[in-house]
């Protein structure tokens, strides 16, 4: 276990269940394909993004709504066993739990289609009555999996204490520059920043806009926050308070990319709360990523903190 003081973090966000298929490729419409495997895995950005945490060696409070079913019984008694306060998880009557479609090619690439369910009964309400384990925390965490007006009363309660805000933007949309002004790190990927910002994407992801350039653009729009931009096998691009840097992605062999970017975000978010600074936290969050990626499903594939640290793989650029 790392020196550092044991981390606190408040995770607001979405539980799902994901219901994940593995196939060759992706059928096109009107088409069927036979694929070779399928699992039920509990996911969610915020519920992943929390059980990594937990497994890094944080100290987690869980803030969203599940269903009155079956597979809400399961997330409950599933975030529990990893050590997860639960007090604020709220059960929503005659609603069905979120779930997540996931096909995962034979590349490790993924596509999915998210039905938010009892995500989308997390009112600002709710998020208030865990104003205990926003204040208590180092970070808040949030995605955008959650209705908009439940993230804003969590960043605002976060800001009341003086509690910092990680913003993983995802799944992207234009967000007011009222909630921009008041986090203090954004976490997008390549696309997301494009979308942030205003761009739009062609096939690719892109539009001819650099990367600097939706940083720069985030910079101005969220009045100075750090920026963490996510560029999959090119590694990671960061931008705080005048600490401007980029770590390249390490080389592994890919089994799934579902939950990489909650792990990430997890990651980042447990070591910037241990007091290290946004390069080293950077540094700890890819190799979280990295060994995520190698592993099939959601929770299923988020590390140890011993695995983190003991982790090594050369660089995808070829350097060490």
């Amino acid at each position: 276990m790392n020196s550092q003081k044991q981390a606190k973090i408040a995770v607001a966000g979405s539980i799902n269940m994901d219901l994940v298929v593995t196939a060759e490729r992706a059928p096109v419409p009107g088409e069927t394909v036979m694929g070779r495997e399928f699992r039920m895995i509990h996911g969610g950005k915020g519920a992943n993004q929390a059980v990594a945490a937990a497994r890094l060696g944080a100290q987690v409070s869980m803030i969203g709504c599940v269903g009155d079913d079956t597979f809400g019984a399961k997330m409950l008694e599933g975030l529990r066993r990893e050590g997860i306060d639960t007090a604020f998880v709220s059960t929503a009557e005659e609603t069905s739990s979120g779930v997540a479609l996931i096909q995962v090619q034979g590349g490790g690439d993924n596509s999915i289609v998210v039905v938010p369910g009892a995500n989308a009964a997390l009112t600002p309400e709710r998020v208030s009555q865990a104003e205990e384990a926003i204040r208590r925390a180092d970070v808040l965490l949030v995605q955008l999996e959650i209705p908009p007006e439940a993230v804003r009363r969590a960043v605002e309660i976060a800001r009341l204490h003086g509690v910092k805000v990680i913003l993983n933007p995802a799944p992207a949309t234009e967000l007011p520059l009222s909630l921009l002004r008041q986090i203090d790190l954004i976490t997008p990927n390549e696309t997301e920043a494009l979308i942030l910002t205003g761009g739009t994407a062609d096939a690719s992801g892109q539009d001819g806009t650099s990367v600097s350039d939706s940083m720069r653009r985030l910079k101005e729009m969220t009045d100075g926050a750090g920026i963490v931009v996510t560029c999959g096998g090119k590694g990671v691009l960061y931008d705080l308070h005048g600490e401007q840097g980029a770590h390249p992605a390490y080389r592994v062999e890919v089994a799934d990319t579902t939950a990489a970017g909650d792990s990430f975000n997890a990651g980042l978010a447990v070591r910037w709360s241990e007091g290290a600074p946004l390069e080293e936290a950077v540094r700890f969050a890819s190799k979280v990523g990295a060994l995520t990626v190698t592993r099939f499903g959601a929770q299923t594939s988020l590390p140890a903190r011993e695995e983190v640290e003991a982790f090594e793989a050369p660089f995808r650029d070829g350097t060490d």
